[in-house]
């Protein structure tokens, strides 16, 4: 096998582990009891957590390669894409099944009473679709520009991560606050690349001379 594909099949490996960790670390401490005097809500807040951090991860991928040319995630960004929606979805899971035990009218009681459910489950409608056309012949299907107009809510449901997480957490902000100071950069590096890439306007001409 040549170099350059077996350091890109090392690399494939390494995402899904760092992928898979999170969520084994988590079972493992399930079934020992060791996630605290709440575990369901120990187990609900990381998941949570995890599924932002490969949010963040995913947006990432471009300013990475754009400031130092490594574009390893860049390379394995729907990898990261989904497994953000999946910790997601898990993080919803736990929510509904172990907290809520399926109750359907407390759930939609507290989505409707709750401003930082609210957010959270309007996050997760976003990236519903985002997960769900992440695939090539999706892309194929929308096109190449409806495709990306569409993508481009991952940085509205990201925002929208960060308030259910900023208002769950009340008090201790500290953690939320990491987590949004990095998504503003990575904001502000879209918006330096967006103004890079903005056409110059043309100089008006000269006027002409009368003489």
């Amino acid at each position: 096998m040549p170099a350059a594909a077996l350091r890109a099949r090392l690399w494939q490996a390494s995402l899904w582990v760092l992928a898979i960790a999170p969520a084994l670390a988590l079972l493992w401490r399930a079934l020992g009891d060791r996630l605290g005097a709440n575990p369901v809500e120990a187990l609900t807040l990381e998941l949570g957590q995890w599924a932002l951090r490969f949010v963040l991860l995913t947006l990432a991928a471009t300013p990475v390669r754009r400031l130092t040319g490594w574009s390893v995630p860049l390379r394995h960004r729907r990898l990261l894409g989904l497994t953000a929606a999946s910790y997601a979805l898990l993080h919803l899971l736990v929510y509904m099944v172990l907290d809520q035990g399926l109750l359907w009218s407390q759930i939609i009681a507290d989505v409707l009473k709750r401003p930082f459910i609210t957010a959270g489950m309007a996050a997760f409608a976003l990236l519903l679709p985002l997960a769900a056309t992440s695939f090539d012949g999706a892309i194929r299907r929308l096109g190449a520009r409806r495709w990306q107009a569409l993508h481009r809510l991952v940085y509205v449901a990201a925002g929208l991560a960060l308030l259910h997480f900023w208002w769950k957490v009340k008090a201790d902000t500290r953690e939320p606050a990491i987590y949004l100071a990095v998504f503003v950069l990575l904001l502000a590096a879209r918006w330096l690349a967006l103004r890079r890439r903005a056409p110059t306007p043309a100089a008006p001409p000269a006027p002409r001379s009368t003489h």
